[in-house]
């Protein structure tokens, strides 16, 4: 059985996984958060942009919604 706490993890760590899933930068927002958008549904996401931090729960929760992904989901393509 997994757990369904959130990892905590980066937001490059974060990007790798959208990428993997077909997302593609669309283009900054201010000079901290990165906007990824999905060609072939339309979903988009905004992940923030801090080098070396660890996002918080609440944010990757919202990123995950965001990109349609269960926590199950996220922790193997971030192991892959």
């Amino acid at each position: 059985m997994t757990s369904k706490r959130l990892p905590a993890v980066t937001s490059k760590e974060v990007v790798k996984v959208l990428e993997s899933i077909g997302f593609q930068f669309i283009r900054q927002s201010g000079s901290s958060h990165a906007i990824y958008k999905r060609a072939d549904d339309k979903r988009r996401t905004n992940v923030p942009m801090h080098s070396g931090k660890i996002i918080k729960r609440k944010t990757l929760k919202s990123i995950l919604k965001d990109a349609g992904l269960t926590v199950d989901q996220f922790r193997n393509l971030k192991d892959e």
